[in-house]
C-alpha cells in the first residue's frame, strides 16, 4: 500500500524544519521542481501499489532521500538513514517531522526495488523535462551522445570459469588468487558476483575491468540529460544505445547529433540517417576512411556540434565525482541502470535554477 507523503509541522516544542533551512539555501530552488515532478508521477504511482495493506515509505520520500544521496555523495543507504537521524535539512527536503522515526534501511531497500519495477527513475527524469519552464529552454533540434564506464560492484577474483574448471576460491573473505598465466574473457568466463558485468576497456593501453556502460544524451542549447540507457559493456554497445536513444526523440523533424570518433563507422552513420538525423561524427581517419565527408563537415553547423559535444563530459564528470556512479553499489544492469537514470535526473536539477533564475 503506497504510504501518504505528509510532513507535520513542529510539536511538543520542537522546531519546525521549514524555519531552520535558510531562506538563500539552494535547495529552496530545488525541492519545489522536486515536487512538481513527483506530482505529475502520482498516476503511476498508483497503478504500483495496492490500495490495501499496510503503508508503505511514500514513494515521493524516498525518491527525495535518494536524490539527496547523490546531491551529498552519500556513499551508502545505510549511512543516508544515519544522516535523516540528526540532519534537518535532509528531514526537511524528504519530508520528515523532527520526531518521525527514520526508516529501517532493508525496509528502504524493499521500498526501493519496488520502483525499479515501474521504472520510476526514467519517469521521474521525464517529468522533470515536462515542467513548462524547463521545457522552453531545451533545444529539439540539436543534442549530443556519448557513453561512459561504470564500474561494477564485484573484483576481479569474481571473474572466474563458466564451467567451473578453474581453482577453488581460498578460505577466507578474501583469499589471494593468481591469474598468472590464466587467458580470461567474455566468452569463457563470468562474474559470480555481478553476471552483467563484462571485462572491457574503452582504449587501447588501458586496463581492462568488469564493468557497464552509462549512455547519455544531452541537448546541444543548455546542455541538460535527456536520455538516458545502461547496457553491457560490448564494443558495439556504445552504438546500439546511440540508435535507440535518437529515436527515443520526440518528433518527426530533422535533427543534429554530435557523436566523438568511436561512433565513425559506416553502419551506425547509416542507421542515424535513416532515423532522420543528421550524424555530426568527430572524423576518425587513423589508419582507414573516415564515414562522414565533406557533404557533412563544410557545414558551420558541424564544427559548433563537436565544440558542444564535449560538454557531455561535464554530466559524466558530476554523476561520477558526486552522483556516486564511477562505481555502482549496485548489481545488475537494471538496478545500475536505474541509479544511473536517477543520477542524471539530479545533474539536471543542480543545473536548473540558475537557468530558470536567468531567463527570469
Amino acid at each position: 500500500m503506497r504510504g501518504t507523503d505528509h510532513q507535520t509541522g513542529h510539536l511538543c516544542g520542537y522546531v519546525n524544519p521549514e524555519a531552520m533551512v535558510p531562506l538563500d539555501h539552494p535547495m529552496r530552488e530545488i525541492r519545489p521542481l522536486v515536487n512538481a515532478a513527483l506530482e505529475r508521477l502520482s498516476p503511476t504511482f498508483e497503478q504500483i501499489y495496492s490500495p490495501i495493506g499496510r503503508p508503505s515509505i511514500p514513494p515521493e520520500q524516498l525518491l527525495r532521500a535518494l536524490l539527496f544521496q547523490a546531491f551529498f555523495t552519500i556513499r551508502s543507504e545505510r549511512q543516508l538513514m544515519e544522516q535523516l537521524t540528526y540532519n534537518i535539512l535532509f528531514r526537511w527536503f524528504v519530508g520528515l517531522s523532527v520526531e518521525a522515526p527514520v526508516w529501517d534501511v532493508t525496509v528502504f531497500t524493499k521500498n526501493r526495488d519496488r520502483l525499479l519495477e515501474g521504472d520510476i527513475a526514467y519517469g521521474f527524469l521525464r517529468a522533470i523535462l515536462a515542467d513548462p519552464r524547463v521545457k522552453r529552454r531545451l533545444s529539439n533540434d540539436h543534442f549530443s551522445v556519448d557513453g561512459t564506464l561504470i564500474d561494477a560492484w564485484a573484483s576481479m577474483k569474481s571473474f572466474r570459469p563458466k564451467d567451473a574448471s578453474g581453482e577453488p576460491p581460498g578460505p577466507g573473505r578474501n583469499s589471494e588468487r593468481d591469474f598468472h598465466g590464466e587467458k580470461r574473457s567474455n566468452e569463457t568466463h563470468a562474474s559470480t558476483t555481478d553476471p552483467d558485468a563484462r571485462l572491457y576497456k574503452k582504449a587501447e593501453g588501458q586496463a581492462a575491468k568488469l564493468c557497464h556502460i552509462g549512455h547519455v544524451v544531452i541537448e546541444n542549447r543548455h546542455c541538460l540529460v535527456v536520455e538516458t540507457r545502461t547496457t553491457v559493456a560490448t564494443g558495439t554497445a556504445e552504438r546500439e544505445a546511440a540508435v535507440a536513444m535518437i529515436g527515443a526523440i520526440p518528433g518527426r523533424h530533422r535533427i543534429t547529433v554530435g557523436f566523438d570518433k568511436a561512433y565513425d563507422t559506416k553502419d551506425f552513420v547509416a542507421d542515424v540517417r535513416d532515423l532522420g538525423a543528421t550524424p555530426h561524427v568527430t572524423r576518425n581517419n587513423k589508419g582507414r576512411r573516415s564515414a562522414i565527408d565533406g557533404r557533412t563537415t563544410r557545414h558551420s553547423g558541424y564544427q559548433v556540434s563537436l565544440r558542444v559535444r564535449k560538454r557531455i563530459e561535464e554530466v559524466f564528470g558530476w554523476m561520477k565525482v558526486i552522483g556516486g556512479q564511477r562505481k555502482t553499489r549496485y548489481r545488475g544492469t537494471p538496478r545500475v541502470g536505474w541509479m544511473f537514470t536517477l543520477s542524471a535526473a539530479a545533474y539536471d536539477l543542480i543545473r536548473l535554477p540558475k537557468l530558470l533564475g536567468a531567463a527570469a
